[in-house]
């Protein structure tokens, strides 16, 4: 059973969160502020939902810490609209956002999608040699200058598709399914917000990146 630590200071969302996950055959954790967050994640949920307005901590913090402990796919459920937070959440180590007031299933649409991003481990790959860092696509770790580098399950999903292509160009169409799963082809600025991201993270000028990179009407690639 996947297991979801929904964490809201509003005792009313939890109530409705916990009813609408358990209906969908998810076991529920709670927690109502940041430090309990951050004591019930030592339970390894399989996935987070974060609301970004805690009682001691503001959410992006509280995500920052998580990342400090745990590689679980972090959801952000929250009532803050603007791009400020949202690109804010991500830097700090969010996988997606879902603005308040939602739907039902693209909610669980989106918590199945952070969960299979997770993915299958394929043994017995080589690793992938760039100019500037390492892919183990088995241990789905980055090494740049012989330090592992931090990636969301999401900098990781959409990295692993572009690798995997082999040079070849990925479409936005195809990048948005593939990692966000389907119903996100309008989603655009998630591509733009999660590779400028993984320049940041891997480029050695991320304004001139030389491994990432855009192919005109066709798409993103990855070139070693």
């Amino acid at each position: 059973m996947t297991s979801v630590l929904v964490v809201d200071d509003d005792p009313q969302i939890v109530r409705a969160l916990r009813i609408t996950l358990k209906a969908h055959g998810y076991h529920v954790l709670t927690a109502h502020d940041g430090a309990s967050a951050l004591a019930e994640v030592d339970g390894r949920p399989d996935v987070i939902l974060l609301d970004l307005g805690l009682p001691d901590m503001d959410g992006v913090a509280v995500i920052a810490a998580l990342r400090e402990r745990v590689t679980t796919p972090i959801v952000v459920l929250s009532a803050r609209a603007d791009a400020h937070d949202k690109i804010a959440a991500l830097d700090a180590g969010a996988d997606d956002y879902v603005t308040k007031p939602f739907g039902v299933d693209e909610l669980l649409a989106r918590l199945r999608a952070a969960v299979r991003r997770t993915g299958p481990r394929r043994e017995g790959e080589p690793p992938v040699l760039a100019a500037s860092f390492t892919v183990d696509l088995n241990a789905k770790r980055v090494r740049r200058d012989g330090a592992e580098v931090h990636l969301t399950r999401t900098e990781w999903a959409l990295l692993e598709v572009l690798v995997r292509a082999g040079g070849e160009p990925v479409s936005v169409r195809d990048l948005l399914d593939r990692v966000w799963g389907a119903g996100y082809y309008s989603q655009t600025h998630y591509l733009r917000v999660y590779l400028a991201q993984l320049r940041r993270k891997l480029e050695p000028e991320p304004s001139h990146p030389r491994h990432l990179l855009t192919a005109p009407g066709l798409g993103y690639l990855f070139r070693p």
